[in-house]
Order: C-alpha cells, then sequence, then structure tokens
C-alpha cells in the first residue's frame, strides 16, 4: 500500500496541495462568511473559524484530506443561542456565545482524550439523516428571505416557511428598488448554483460557483461605479460589513453568564451537533481518500476542540470537519493536510488584501448559496432513499425532523433515539431481547484458517454497535473476514449500513469482507441497508428477499449448473441416520445447492435441553455415492483423536500411507472393508485438499467443515471438494 509519509513525497506532493487548498479556499471565503451572517454573528467569525481550524488541524489532526472551519449543522444552534442568550442584544449575545464555543471546544478536547470518537456510531442512521434535513430546512426558512432582500423576517422555522409566499408577492410588487435588485442578485446567484454543475466547460468549472456568485457581485459593483451613470441600487445595510481594521476587531467571548441554564444548553447543543458533524464527515471523507487511509478520530477530535477553543477567544465560530469542503479537496488531488493548511493560508491573504472587495458582495448573494445548501441537506431526494430503505426508517425520520424543527437539536436527536429503540421493540415484539443483552458482550472474534471469524449474537443495533465495531477495527483491511449474524435475532440498518461500508473499504484494500447468517432472516425491504429480524424456526417463507450470501450463491448455481432453493422445505431424510445427528435434533434445513450427487445445504440443529441448549447453524455436503460404502468416520488427526484412541477407539491405519494415518484419525467397525475402500487415489485426494470431518453410511456420505455458516468461497470450495470426491470414489 502506497504511504506519503516521506519527507520527500511531502515535499513532491506541495504543488498539488497548494493548488486544492486554493481552490477550497474559493468556496471556503463566500461560505464562511455567509454562515456566520446565518448564525446572527459576524460575518468575520466565520473566516477565523476557517484560518484557525486550518491551522490548528492541519498541524496536529489525525485525518488526511479532510477541510475544517465553520459547519452548517451549526447555524440553527448558534443563531439560537445568541438570540436567547442576548434577550434581544444581538452583539452581547455574541460574545456569550463566543464562551458557550470555547467551553464547547475544551469538552472536545476532554472526549478525544477519554477516545469518545466511537460515539458518532451511537446515534441512528435515520435519525441522522432527520436531524440534518431539520437543520436543512432551518437555513433554508431563514436565508430565502434573506435572499429575497428581506432582512426583517422573523418568526419561527415553520412560521418562516409560511411566510415564503408572501415574500415573493412582496418582491415582485416592492417600490423599494434596492430591496428589488438585491433580491434579483440573490435569485440570479440561486440560478448559479443550480445550473452550474450542468455546464460542462472545464474553464468554466475551475472557477467554484460561490466564487463566480462573489466575482458577479463585486463586478456589478464595480460595473454601477465606473460605468454606468446610475448610482449602485443596492442599500449599504445589504452589504457585507467587516470592520475597518480586521487585525485590531477580534471579539473577546464574556463568561458571565457561565452558570447559567441557558449557557449550559448552549453549551450541551453546540458540542452535540459540532461533534456530530464532525465524526459523520470524518466517516464519509475516509471514504472519498483515494489512498483509503483511516482517520485517528480521537486524535481529530482533540484538533478541532483545541482550533475551537482558540477561535472562540479571538471571536471566530466552532471548527468542525466539513464535507463538502473535503470532497473538493479530494476532487482536487489534495493529499495530505498540508491542503487543510494552505486553504487557511489564502483566506488569510483574501481577508487582508481583498477585504474593501468584500464589503460590495450583497448579503442575498450568500444566502442563495446557504439556501442551495439548506435545500441539499432536505431535499425530497434524501426522503425518497429513506423510505427505500424501510417504512419504519421513514417514521424515525419524519419524528426526528418534526420533532427538532418544533423544539430543539437536542431534544429531536433524543426523541430520535428514543422513536428508533421504540420500534425496535415493536419489530421483536420483545423489550427483554435488547434489556437483558445491551451491556453483554455479544461479539467473540478469533482466526480460523487464515480468515478471520466474528460472530455475533442476541442482537445487533446502534445500541451495542460500538462492541462490533471495535472488533472490525482490529482486522486488517487486506485480509480475510467472515461476520456472521446467524446467532442475532435482529440487525438494525444503521449495522448493515456500516457492515457496507466495511465491504467496500476491505475490498478497496485488497481483503475480503463478507457479511453472513441474515439468509434466515425477514428484510424490511429489498434494500441492502433494511433492517433484518430472524424468522421463527417454523417459518419458512416460499419467496423472499435474498440476501447478498444467497444472490452469490445463486450466481455459483448459474455458473455450475447446480440447483438452488433459497427457502426450501426439504426434510434432508437422510441426514438422521448419520452418526452426528444422534444426539442433536434438526430444525431446519435452508439454501439448499445441489446436483445430481452432490447437495449443499444450510441446517439450524440444536445441542442438549433446557438451560443446556444451544441452537447451531452450519453449511455441510452430503454426497449421494454410487456405489455402496462401509461406515467410517474421517477427521483430522488431534489431541480429541488421541483420547478415542486410549480410550480403546482404535485408529485404522492404512499400512501402504504412514503419512496419511498421522494425519488422519479414521475409524470404522468393519476394518477390512475400510482398507480396501480407501484407494491409492482416494488417499492422494483427502491427502491434497482441506481436511474436514466426513461420516460415511450406507446413505451416502456427509463432509462437514466447522460448526458454523460458510461463506460463499467456502461454499464454492466445499461444492468443487464434493465433486472431486464423487468422481475419485
Amino acid at each position: 500500500m502506497p504511504k506519503i509519509n516521506t519527507f520527500k513525497t511531502f515535499v513532491s506532493d506541495i504543488p498539488k496541495n497548494l493548488f486544492s487548498g486554493f481552490v477550497v479556499s474559493l468556496i471556503a471565503l463566500p461560505l464562511g462568511l455567509g454562515l456566520a451572517l446565518a448564525s446572527g454573528a459576524p460575518p468575520i467569525s466565520g473566516i477565523i473559524a476557517a484560518i484557525v481550524g486550518g491551522i490548528v488541524v492541519a498541524i496536529i489532526g489525525g485525518s488526511n484530506v479532510t477541510i475544517t472551519g465553520p459547519g452548517n449543522g451549526l447555524v440553527v444552534v448558534i443563531l439560537g443561542a445568541i438570540t436567547t442568550l442576548g434577550e434581544g442584544d444581538m452583539q452581547q449575545g455574541f460574545l456569550y456565545t463566543l464562551a458557550a464555543i470555547v467551553i464547547s471546544g475544551i469538552i472536545m478536547i476532554i472526549l478525544g482524550f477519554l477516545r469518545m470518537g466511537a460515539l458518532g456510531d451511537f446515534f441512528p442512521a435515520s435519525a441522522i439523516q432527520g436531524m440534518l434535513a431539520a437543520i436543512g430546512i432551518g437555513i433554508f426558512a431563514k436565508q430565502i428571505h434573506v435572499m429575497f432582500g428581506n432582512l426583517e423576517a422573523k418568526g419561527s422555522i415553520i412560521e418562516l416557511l409560511i411566510q415564503i409566499p408572501e415574500g415573493i408577492i412582496n418582491l415582485i410588487k416592492t417600490d423599494n428598488s434596492s430591496m428589488f435588485y438585491a433580491g434579483l442578485v440573490g435569485i440570479i446567484s440561486l440560478l448559479i448554483m443550480i445550473f452550474y454543475s450542468k455546464i460542462r466547460n472545464r474553464y468554466f468549472q475551475l472557477i467554484p460557483a460561490p466564487m463566480w456568485i462573489v466575482v458577479i457581485s463585486v463586478g456589478m459593483y464595480y460595473y454601477f461605479e465606473l460605468v454606468s451613470a446610475a448610482p449602485y441600487p443596492i442599500d449599504k445595510s445589504l452589504l457585507i460589513a467587516l470592520p475597518d481594521d480586521i487585525l485590531s476587531n477580534f471579539a473577546f467571548p464574556d463568561f458571565s453568564k457561565i452558570y447559567h441554564g441557558n449557557f449550559i444548553n448552549a453549551v450541551i447543543a453546540i458540542t452535540l451537533i459540532a461533534s456530530i458533524e464532525s465524526l459523520l464527515s470524518i466517516k464519509a471523507v475516509d471514504k472519498l481518500d483515494p489512498l483509503k487511509r483511516r482517520s485517528n478520530v480521537n486524535k481529530d477530535i482533540r484538533a478541532l476542540g483545541l482550533a475551537t477553543v482558540i477561535s472562540g477567544f479571538l471571536g471566530g465560530l466552532n471548527v468542525v470537519t466539513v464535507i463538502a469542503r473535503s470532497s473538493v479537496n479530494v476532487n482536487n488531488k489534495g493529499t495530505n493536510r498540508s491542503a487543510n493548511f494552505f486553504h487557511a493560508a489564502f483566506l488569510v491573504a483574501f481577508i487582508l488584501l481583498f477585504a474593501t472587495e468584500l464589503r460590495k458582495i450583497p448579503l442575498p448573494a450568500l444566502a442563495a448559496i446557504l439556501v442551495f445548501t439548506g435545500y441539499k441537506l432536505a431535499s425530497p431526494e434524501n426522503l425518497k432513499k429513506v423510505f427505500n430503505i424501510g417504512s419504519e426508517q421513514l417514521i424515525i425520520f419524519l419524528v426526528t425532523l418534526l420533532t427538532t424543527i418544533a423544539t430543539s437539536l437536542i431534544t429531536g436527536i433524543i426523541v430520535g433515539i428514543l422513536i428508533t429503540f421504540f420500534i425496535h421493540v415493536i419489530i421483536n415484539k420483545n423489550i427483554l431481547l435488547f434489556i437483558k443483552n445491551v451491556l453483554k458482550p455479544n461479539v467473540l472474534m478469533f482466526k480460523e484458517d487464515d480468515k478471520y471469524y466474528v460472530s455475533v449474537k442476541n442482537f445487533a443495533s446502534f445500541l451495542n454497535y460500538t462492541k462490533l465495531k471495535s472488533k472490525l477495527d482490529q482486522i486488517p483491511e487486506t485480509e480475510e473476514a467472515i461476520i456472521d449474524f446467524s446467532l442475532c435475532d435482529f440487525v438494525d440498518h444503521s449495522v448493515m449500513e456500516n457492515m457496507s461500508n466495511y465491504t467496500a473499504s476491505f475490498t478497496r484494500k485488497g481483503g475480503h469482507f463478507e457479511v453472513i447468517g441474515l439468509d434466515d432472516s425477514k428484510s424490511g425491504s429489498e434494500h441492502p441497508f433494511a433492517l433484518r429480524k430472524t424468522l421463527p424456526k417454523q417459518v419458512i417463507p416460499k419467496v423472499g428477499v435474498l440476501t447478498k450470501r444467497q444472490k452469490s450463491i445463486q450466481n455459483i448455481s448459474e455458473k455450475m449448473h447446480w440447483k438452488y432453493d433459497a427457502f426450501s422445505a426439504q426434510e434432508m431424510e437422510e441426514l438422521p441416520t448419520f452418526g452426528y445427528f444422534k444426539t442433536r435434533k434438526i430444525d431446519k434445513v435452508s439454501n439448499v445447492l445441489s446436483n445430481e450427487d452432490c447437495t449443499i445445504f444450510d441446517v439450524q440443529f440444536s445441542e442438549g435441553e433446557m438451560i443446556a441448549k444451544q441452537v447451531i447453524k452450519a453449511t455441510m455436503l452430503h454426497i449421494h455415492t454410487l456405489k455402496p460404502v462401509p461406515n467410517f468416520t474421517l477427521d483430522k488427526e488431534g489431541i480429541f483423536e488421541y483420547i478415542l484412541d486410549f480410550a480403546g477407539y482404535k485408529d485404522i491405519n492404512i499400512v501402504k500411507h504412514p503419512d496419511f494415518s498421522k494425519r488422519f484419525y479414521l475409524a470404522g467397525k468393519n476394518k477390512a472393508k475400510i482398507r480396501a475402500f480407501f484407494t491409492d487415489e482416494l488417499v492422494l485426494f483427502f491427502e491434497s485438499n482441506k481436511q474436514f470431518h466426513i461420516e460415511a453410511t450406507e446413505n451416502g456420505i456427509l463432509v462437514i467443515g466447522n460448526e458454523r455458516l460458510s461463506s460463499v468461497k467456502e461454499i464454492k470450495a466445499l461444492a468443487y471438494f464434493g465433486m472431486g470426491l464423487q468422481k475419485t470414489i
């Protein structure tokens, strides 16, 4: 795997990271100004956050290609904090909020040292989507009025949404030319954001859409200033306000409300949303990294916390990892954290050299960028994606969204978690499944035949996913891993989505990650991320949604010209005649893959009774022999076989093949027939292939690997083993 951590490679990559940092800064400049204004803060505060974040996180962060700065998710929170803490005085409210930002940064540093980065996996995926959509609607509702040139619109999110038609009519009918031209700039800016991606001119695409808006807005000002005889039509109150001497006008936080309830609520909300937004963005950007490196999340959280503390003391907003600007960085060939540093350096240059030009940008132009951003967060397409996963996910999404809009972000995400848990209980009709097992260790991992095998039992959901994740993160992505959910009664959407992410990550690095054990479960929909609930053992559906494993087995059957029945009701009458099943009760057989002579199948059976009862699912092979075979069992020689030999169960030696006799334990009553059956060719076949437990009776040969379900690769190998053994016999 190529690495870029050598000094020589770092230096050689500076040109591309310099260019990428420059392109990102073109987006970060208008977005930083816009996000600050949308938050009710001075415009420069958004730029301060981007500059401090770029420098600090580039030096001590744990990610590779992320870009940091003010985030979309915090707009509603910061605006609420300024409004609430200031009690009508926005300037004083901003100073109190800066104090909350500083405290929030300190908490993030502590969370990083406590290795709490894994908490990002605790939140249900659909609840997070609902929260982000609510944030998007909040940004949209406030900024669309600013985009129309109306700075006076007030009210809750719902009230602002209801006022939109009235705002459009007022813009059309207004006799205020300043408002009309400002609104026109806002609408044109929105059209640029919408149609930018559809213009496929590479020279046009060199400049990001937000920067085109800045260029056109400033160009319009100079047109009226230098060319047109008419005065500039937009009032100064609708232009960006930057202090004359930026370097001497840093705001300082006011900590006098530190013990007030509203202040504590603001700190909690800011910390929660900043952490969630950063964790989600870091996870998403790791997928985009061409070198497929994995970020040190806890180290990055510490760096973001420190950057937030410094930013707050300098009058800046929170510093978070931002997905949009990080994506631009990756797309422009950014390879390491220096791109984040260069993006900050260019922002410093812009502010120092072009402050005069920035004051000429109309507020509606920046509002249009945020209206487009808000729409993307809450677009109907996102609603459709959630519904495709399952109707229960849509309920979680909508409840979280509506609660967040009606109350607050903290209340919204708490309700989202509770409604997710409540729906899981309803689906399973068993609250004890979660209460009894949530704190129990439910993940077992071991290495077997050079493969990592991970078994998960009871249930796997957002409540206990961190236990599974901690094991999976120990497996090198260049290796082969099998994740078995056959002992799970329930697997939720968040876990299924994360399993898909691991599969993609392992595939990119040359490893193999396979999920098994979900074939006997009911899917919420045909979507691969849909939740899964295990069916009762007596229920065998005639048709159903095939899992990825079942689809792969079906592909094998087509290529090998075998028959496949995923939902077989076959009894496999031969099985109880084998000694292996004398003390084991067969519950059901499924996933039957067969040709004329061989049958591969998954079997569920139980051992013991009462409290000692244990349910086991395993994949086995049954061979229909064309000629009579003697009764025998064949196993790999081991300590258990030595005990059997000591107890009087004698190993049958094949005289011509002493190595075979050392490696295998062969037992049976009719030694003469067994020795005659084990020809040179058959002995060579067993010596040359993987060793299984083999039992032969008059009803055929039963081949058993490990007492677990087999992966797709193992099933294919078992099929070839069966055909080879059948041919040899």
